[in-house]
């Protein structure tokens, strides 16, 4: 297949070029500066937009941009530019797809749709949930699903936490749990769902052979309350796991950044990935992490 990667650089989008090359298919990035390579394209959705030579005789475009949520706090400045970088070049890719005429389009999208599950393991069929996230998490699909048109295949990839040795939120997370000060922040009951980097890499390959279309988890099944997730994380790296941040402690210094990516209980299962038997290689927490801190 030819496969253009818009976002190709990032965590995931690196690993997803490396994989589908080393797996013999044609790759062409699509990237927001000069072109330094013959297989990347120059695109800005300001200005340029996307190339049409860009995405001729393209298979399938994969749309993995847009900065981290979890990269500052939530000021309103930081709010706007998390929907900057995802909603308009999510519109403007989407188009150019629907121009091309290219029959797949796997775009990015996040298990924040799903806002505070409680208990309840969210599916794809189940509908948006309430905050900050879930409302942007809506109008980025939106934007991928209304602009690429009713001739292409539309992937929704809602993507959970990626556990990964290389980035990501371990990135974050290791130094402090390293130093023996990782701890359960709130009650620790709230679930929190996540998928391994090979995992994402593997499942993003599956959708884009299959005729899977609309939102797709990206989540291993192996949710877990948030106190498990920190035992295991302290196993996996050999220290203990004795700290306790209590909720509203986390709220005062995270806001509603820290409400929503940690005290919101996300609950989220695979069910479209499972229906279709796709077998995950880390479906439990302590493979997981065993993998992220290998």
């Amino acid at each position: 297949m030819l496969i253009a990667v818009a976002g190709s650089h990032g965590l995931i989008g690196s690993a997803l070029v490396t994989s589908l090359t080393d797996a013999g298919h044609t790759v062409r990035r699509l990237v927001r500066h000069e072109p330094l390579s013959d297989d990347e394209f120059g695109w800005d959705p300001e200005t340029l937009g996307v190339p049409a030579e860009a995405l001729d005789g393209v298979d399938a475009v994969v749309s993995l941009g847009g900065v981290g949520v979890g990269n500052q706090l939530w000021t309103g400045r930081f709010k706007q530019e998390l929907r900057d970088t995802r909603i308009t070049p999510t519109e403007v890719i989407a188009e150019a797809v629907r121009k091309a005429g290219v029959p797949t389009f796997l775009s990015a999208s996040a298990s924040g749709y799903y806002g505070d599950t409680g208990e309840h393991a969210a599916i794809e069929s189940d509908g948006p949930g309430s905050g900050f996230l879930a409302d942007l998490v809506v109008d980025w699909e939106d934007a991928a699903v209304r602009n690429a048109g009713e001739n292409t295949r539309v992937v929704l990839l809602r993507t959970a936490p990626v556990l990964s040795g290389s980035g990501g939120l371990l990135a974050k997370l290791r130094p402090l749990f390293k130093l023996g000060l990782g701890g359960t922040i709130g009650s620790g009951r709230q679930y929190f769902s996540w998928i391994t980097l090979v995992d994402e890499i593997r499942a993003i390959e599956f959708l884009l052979s299959s005729t899977i279309s609309g939102p797709v988890n990206l989540a291993a099944p192996g949710a877990v309350p948030f106190a498990d997730f920190v035992s295991a994380f302290g196993r996996a790296v050999h220290r203990p796991t004795l700290a306790r941040v209590p909720g509203f402690a986390a709220k005062f210094v995270g806001g509603e950044m820290a409400q929503e990516m940690i005290l919101f209980s996300q609950r989220v299962a695979p069910g479209v990935l499972s229906d279709n038997d796709f077998t995950f290689t880390h479906p439990d927490i302590d493979s997981g992490l065993a993998y992220a801190n290998r």
